[in-house]
């Protein structure tokens, strides 16, 4: 089965979707099929080797932008667009990519929704021509629901069944201002006409998004995310070094880092965790730079600056290595986060995680036994369960061992390739 990822890039910053698609084109060809990851907008930015190596990029994110904004570049011939898409200009935009709010995008979004009947008509036409080509795809899979729009002339061109994930789209289209809020919701609902399944990452999204989005319920599929399990091991047994508190997610205000930040000073305060030190890692684009260092003073001011590490963009390795070296782990969203890929990485190195109780997480945890729940959007509540878990460290042990355990059964690369292509499998 010839299957092929559509998923934009960020360029720049590690992006949990193109690590999951990625992943996802690797386990699928070691199982026989031949899966690729076709990049869109930017280049991805993998912590490991990549699977789009010999796949052009389309909707260049330049392209895109001037499409968008000025009519001329919707007539301009391929030689005048790919002066944009050079690897030098799109690094360029890539380093700002980061900076760019959700509720700036609302004109743009609308466009790439309407697909053949939007501003971005001609990127769609090259991208139809290509995947109509030598080698054609049986299976295309849009990597969120803001591609459908793409959805309806790739089936037409190229007869293949045509998948979407459903992962996070709710948070973004609920942040676009109006009109383009309710607008692109809609558009959402009429494309989804075009796409033959739905794989959600949770039970949690997948009702959400059937219901906001009027999906047809019997094209909803939920398939858990799964990780690459190489490198990881068992977690090491308790010892009386002092405890240390990680956060592996975006240093941003929606993941919580702010919250976790206040609940680490209340656990100092209150002084029953003896030494407890924080160490936060995960991906920091540009735009993260001034919240971070607001982070930083605030800590510095309460005087444990020097307990508190940051470690931004860390590669495959060494992220593993961060996790080893954690009591326990927690990135406390205040969002209704759709997954979480951080839950699987921590629990694969053997580290409970504390997260609160909305969203996906009570489903997660109940899937895996991992960890324990706190209220949501409470930073006293978040340093309770803390407190409980890092003063017990057998406790802690065993709940990451089970969680651990949990992860090599159900949570690989390779389960979720195999529930996935059990998917694409399915009759249009």
């Amino acid at each position: 089965m010839r299957i092929l990822l559509l998923t934009p890039g960020t360029g720049s910053f590690y992006c949990g979707t193109c690590m999951r698609d990625n992943a996802l084109a690797v386990a699928l060809r070691a199982q026989g099929h031949d899966a690729m990851m076709v990049p869109l907008y930017l280049p991805p930015a993998l912590d490991e080797a990549s699977s789009a190596e010999n796949a052009p990029l389309f909707y260049g994110g330049i392209n895109v932008y001037l499409q968008q904004k000025v009519g001329l570049f919707r007539k301009t011939p391929r030689w005048i667009d790919k002066l944009f898409d050079t690897p030098g200009a799109l690094k360029s935009a890539a380093s700002r990519a980061g900076m760019t709010q959700a509720h700036e995008l609302g004109d743009m979004t609308l466009s790439m929704l309407q697909g053949e009947d939007g501003r971005q008509a001609k990127e769609l036409a090259r991208l139809s021509e290509w995947l109509a080509g030598d080698g054609k795809p049986d299976v295309v899979c849009l990597s969120n629901a803001l591609l459908m729009g793409l959805a309806g002339q790739i089936k037409r061109e190229t007869g293949a069944l045509v998948a979407c994930t459903l992962q996070g789209e709710d948070t973004f289209l609920d942040s676009l201002d109006e009109p383009y809020r309710a607008r692109s919701w809609a558009a959402v609902a009429e494309k989804a006409r075009d796409v033959d399944a739905f794989i959600a990452v949770s039970r949690y999204h997948a009702d959400l998004m059937t219901d906001r989005a009027k999906l047809p319920p019997e094209r909803v599929h939920v398939v858990y995310n799964g990780i690459r399990l190489e490198g990881y091991g068992p977690h090491p047994a308790p010892t009386d070094a002092p405890p240390v508190l990680g956060y592996l997610a975006r240093m941003c205000p929606p993941k919580g880092l702010g919250m976790l930040v206040d609940a680490y000073i209340l656990l100092r305060k209150r002084g029953q965790v003896p030494g407890l030190r924080l160490h936060v890692a995960g991906a920091q684009t540009a735009g993260d730079i001034s919240y971070v260092t607001g982070l930083q003073v605030k800590l510095a001011e309460e005087g444990i600056g020097d307990d508190v590490r940051f470690l931004p963009n860390i590669e495959r390795d060494a992220k593993i290595a961060f996790l080893q070296s954690l009591s326990a782990l927690s990135v406390p969203a205040t969002y209704g986060e759709s997954f979480g890929l951080y839950i699987l990485e921590a629990l694969a190195a053997g580290v409970p995680v504390v997260q609160p109780r909305h969203a996906v997480f009570p489903e997660l945890l109940a899937a895996t036994g991992g960890g324990v729940l706190c209220e949501p959007d409470d930073p006293a509540s978040l340093a309770d369960a803390l407190e409980t878990l890092l003063r017990d460290r057998a406790k802690a042990h065993a709940l990451g061992e089970s969680g651990r355990q949990k992860i090599l059964s159900k949570f690989s690369v390779e389960e979720m390739a195999r529930n996935v292509a059990n998917v694409f499998a399915l009759p249009v």
